[in-house]
């Protein structure tokens, strides 16, 4: 069989032991035509950490970029421009890839060409153990809702392949198709954790026609790593709070119709100011009226985004123009 050449894209924050363990999962696949591009946001590693990045890129096992800015969808655009391949796949920079990996995802095109995005199965680390009893064939018709989807979404605990609505931003795969013909980037208004960027993408891939496919056999586990990586980009601050909303108002205001939303709106506000099911939040009243003050300054925030970047298509930081170390 032809195999098509990939590219795996690994953006990475503040990860030391754990990047290396990512990197000598990836290079322990043997597919037989990949790149590994690293794009990292990192500005001072721990020298043991520099030395065996320095030791790869020079052995020419890794292609690595360093930025002087923090941001997921950038760093995810840079790999793309940065990169010459069939099939661009991303990972996070804590995951542990099982053999086979990449045929998994490689296979997924070649059988479908209707597929323009391949969404992998993630095992996550913390939800191991309850993944037998949680297991379900199929998601419901309203994972296909880009309205309410985001809360009906489980790309941990579904067992069988199928059309999605997007993938998981730790383990996707795509086209080169889709940025090379299509033009389609990331939107690098997705601030702080960047929540949601990699939904926004995937509801573009609508508009060419591609559809994207859920294949549990390209499975990876997801560690979770409590420090480092969009954990470090923005904490659990006023901040994130504000970032966090900014972020679905602005995947809903820039491809959602009315009603959908206002059907998004009305369930992060349920789910999250009011903290019902599934988000479980604290009742405090206080505590309510402070997430709804949040909900609100984050609509407005958006609106200024907007306003803002006009004419810049989403890209904040397409001037740098990174040289590989």
């Amino acid at each position: 069989m032809d195999w098509p050449t990939i590219a795996v894209i690994i953006p990475t924050y503040q990860r030391e032991a754990v990047l290396c363990d990512t990197l000598r999962s990836v290079l322990a696949q043997d597919y037989p035509a990949y790149q590994v591009v690293v794009v990292d946001q990192t500005q001072t590693h721990q020298p043991a950490t520099q030395h065996q990045l320095e030791t790869w890129a020079e052995a020419g096992e890794i292609t690595w970029y360093q930025v002087p800015w923090a941001s997921l969808p950038a760093a995810r655009n840079v790999g793309i421009e940065r990169s010459h391949s069939d099939l661009v796949l991303f990972i996070d920079d804590d995951v542990v890839l099982p053999p086979g990996y990449l045929y998994a995802h490689a296979r997924t095109f070649i059988e479908r060409p209707e597929v323009g995005a391949v969404a992998g199965r993630v095992f996550d680390r913390m939800k191991l153990a309850e993944q037998e009893d949680l297991e379900i064939d199929y998601l419901p018709p309203e994972a296909m809702d880009p309205g309410i989807a985001w809360y009906h979404l489980d790309l941990v605990h579904t067992t069988q392949p199928q059309q999605v609505l997007t993938a998981r931003g730790c383990n996707m795969s795509f086209r080169r198709e889709l940025f090379d013909k299509h033009g389609l980037r990331f939107d690098e208004r997705f601030s702080g954790s960047a929540v949601r960027e990699e939904s926004d993408f995937c509801l573009h891939i609508r508009s060419t026609g591609y559809i994207i496919w859920y294949s549990p056999e390209a499975h990876l586990v997801h560690l979770g790593e409590e420090t480092g990586g969009c954990h470090d980009i923005t904490t659990r601050s006023l901040n994130y709070q504000m970032n966090f909303y900014h972020n679905h108002f602005l995947l809903a205001l820039k491809n959602l119709t009315l009603s959908q939303n206002l059907r998004l709106y009305g369930r992060l506000f349920d789910c999250h100011v009011l903290g019902h099911p599934p988000c479980n939040k604290d009742g405090n009243p206080l505590k309510v009226v402070s997430r709804g003050i949040f909900f609100v300054a984050g609509w407005l925030y958006t609106v200024y985004t907007l306003v803002t970047t006009l004419g810049k298509r989403g890209r904040l930081y397409a001037d740098v123009k990174p040289e590989a170390l």
